[in-house]
């Protein structure tokens, strides 16, 4: 089992950066797919980005292209989620995730809040 950690959430200015942590328990961290969600207030959970097990895939979500970065650091067991030119509609909470194989994430952290103001 695994379990997540995010951190690196909070109040930004439009424009503004952010990076974004999430620690990862256990030993087979390496094993994993790791993805990041966001979910504001009355919509529905929205994927973000993900990246492969060696780190050499990534993909994103069509909103967040060119903007956010997903990187990992298997050494020390942590996913991050680079962002950038952040934006109010960027506000959400975000959660990271990670599964072995398939289309469905086994894991998922607590979440962290992001807000964005303009």
């Amino acid at each position: 089992q695994v379990q997540l950690v995010e951190s690196g959430g909070g109040l930004v200015q439009a424009g503004g950066s952010l990076r974004l942590s999430c620690a990862a328990s256990g030993r087979t961290f390496g094993s994993y797919v790791m993805g990041w969600f966001r979910q504001a207030p009355g919509k529905e959970r929205e994927f973000v980005a993900s990246i492969s097990q060696s780190g050499g895939y990534t993909y994103y979500g069509d909103s967040v292209k060119g903007r956010f970065t997903i990187s990992r650091d298997n050494a020390k067991n942590t996913v991050y989620l680079q962002m950038n030119t952040l934006k109010p509609e960027d506000t959400a909470v975000y959660f990271c995730a990670a599964k072995n194989a398939g289309y469905l994430y086994d894991y998922w952290g607590q979440g962290t809040q992001v807000t964005v103001s303009s």
